[in-house]
């Protein structure tokens, strides 16, 4: 008994197993809360998505098409979006490939009213240039410009089905995708 008292005395009046027992049951509510944070916090982005202009865009997309070149060749092309949505601005990525053809672009838009503003890159490429356009609810058209570059991009949603049409006056002539959820 006295071995017992001496023990407690030590560990400042409690068994050392309680300790341990308190720690885990701390570091458990701490992880539910962190995780009910997370959630919350994810929740209210998701719920921005939702209503903005953007939202029937919101996720991630895969797909084909073709894409038309100077010389007038065509080839079979496969696609990857990512369209990330929050209140009235959207970041994108679409990158899309054949057997000789690539393209990675990138784009943060704006949209006030029906009007869209805002930039896009062409990471293999290197070139960047400004977006302007007009739409909402899944339709989009837009003009992708730069210096010596300019491209119609008409993007029409409708549930999870998407089709992106780009035309262009140089580089390439074009390209024709549909993609879906």
């Amino acid at each position: 008994m006295e071995h017992l008292q001496a023990y407690r005395a030590a560990g400042g009046g409690k068994h050392r197993a309680n300790k341990s027992i308190e720690a885990r049951a701390r570091n458990r509510r701490l992880l539910i809360a962190a995780a009910v944070l997370f959630a919350a916090g994810f929740a209210n982005t998701q719920s921005k998505a939702q209503s903005g202009p953007f939202a029937p865009l919101a996720g991630s997309w895969s797909g084909a098409g073709t894409v038309t070149l100077d010389d007038g060749s065509t080839e079979r092309i496969r696609c990857r979006a990512k369209y990330a949505p929050i209140g009235p601005t959207m970041e994108m990525s679409l990158t899309c490939a054949s057997d000789a053809y690539k393209f990675n672009l990138g784009a943060n838009v704006k949209a006030e009213g029906g009007a869209i503003a805002g930039s896009w890159s062409e990471t293999s490429r290197n070139i960047s240039g400004s977006l302007q356009g007009r739409g909402a609810g899944g339709n989009y058209e837009l003009v992708a410009s730069t210096a010596g570059f300019n491209a119609n991009i008409s993007l029409k949603t409708s549930g999870n089905k998407q089709n992106v049409t780009m035309r262009a006056d140089s580089q390439f002539r074009g390209a024709s995708i549909s993609m879906s959820k």
